[in-house]
């Protein structure tokens, strides 16, 4: 397969550093430091056993979208003049915001590989980007992933495969995998990524949406790694509620969410991913834009529609919102 990975952050650099010890044909689309970055340097894979690992630009292919995405760049960051070669997957890593941007972009990539059922893998966080990329594609072409690995990038741009966890992939229109989609987990399977098919879709998103906002937004207020919530009662006390809350607007929209114990699958992912710096930790340190609105903030706006009160998630929301605020004045 020739695989792109749009947005290569965190989890994108991790998917992107996994699969390049595979064979599949793989794109990097990313844009400006980070961009260039790959195309002169490669790209630094701290695995999360111990391993460092260099991989080379040579492996992938690089598009940067601050030039154009029809065009690759080169080891001296000139802009290619040949169009890149349509793929065969994209895979959507890329922040909340950016959705339909990168949908575009995928759309493009994707422009000169006919009619076949899937093509478009949303491996995002927060909630509503399956949507917008079903409105530009339609069900069948789209699937949507969610992630427990961790990850977080530093100032040399290496990425840190900080815990180890699963990917979990499902479509909205079919309860079975495909054969582009069984191709498709098969790569992440080479790639030690821990792929499973899902069933059901929306329960697998929000499950991840539940521990998203039971982790990410305490970090990124306190500016701890994932693990120190467990060692303080107080802030673990404010994750499990956080948590519950999103649990009870998903029980009220309809969604599936599977009788487990909540707060033990909240605790279990704090703990594999204890050394983690959460992406919104990482946003709010280098002045960024949050995915707080599509996490906090949209089972907030749930709330309110379904008359469930959320005070937890609401104040978070607004906490994190003052920190942007702050940061970009």
């Amino acid at each position: 397969m020739r695989i792109a990975v749009l947005g290569v952050g965190s989890i994108g650099g991790l998917i992107l550093g996994a699969l390049s010890t595979t064979d599949h044909d793989l794109l990097a689309v990313s844009r400006g430091e980070t961009a260039l970055r790959l195309a002169a340097e490669g790209l630094v894979l701290h695995h999360h056993d111990g391993p460092i690992e260099m991989i080379p630009p040579s492996r992938f292919q690089v598009v940067d979208t601050d030039l154009s995405y029809r065009y690759s760049i080169d080891a001296d960051g000139r802009s290619v003049q040949q169009t890149v070669s349509s793929i065969d997957m994209a895979i959507i890593c890329g922040k909340s915001g950016d959705t339909k941007s990168l949908g575009h972009i995928a759309r493009y990539l994707l422009s000169g590989t006919g009619s076949d059922p899937t093509r478009v893998l949303s491996v995002q966080n927060g909630l509503g980007n399956i949507e917008k990329l079903n409105d530009m594609f339609g069900k069948s072409k789209v699937l949507g992933g969610s992630t427990t690995h961790g990850a977080w990038r530093d100032d040399s741009g290496g990425v840190h495969w900080a815990g180890f966890g699963s990917i979990t992939v499902g479509s909205l229109e079919r309860k079975s995998p495909g054969q582009i989609e069984t191709s498709l987990i098969q790569a992440l399977e080479d790639a030690n990524l821990k792929p499973s098919w899902s069933e059901d879709l929306n329960s697998s998103i929000w499950m991840k949406a539940i521990i998203n906002v039971a982790i990410n937004p305490i970090c990124a207020i306190a500016g701890l790694e994932n693990g120190m919530i467990e060692s303080d009662p107080h802030l673990l006390s404010l994750s499990l509620a956080a948590a519950s809350e999103a649990a009870t607007v998903a029980r009220s929209k309809g969604i599936d969410i599977p009788d487990i114990d909540i707060e033990s699958r909240v605790i279990e992912v704090i703990r594999s991913t204890s050394s983690n710096r959460c992406s919104m930790l990482q946003d709010l340190m280098s002045g960024r834009r949050t995915e707080i609105d599509s996490l906090c903030g949209r089972i907030s706006e749930e709330a309110e529609a379904s008359g469930v009160p959320v005070p937890v998630n609401s104040a978070l929301y607004a906490l994190v919102k003052a920190i942007e605020t702050s940061n970009t004045v």
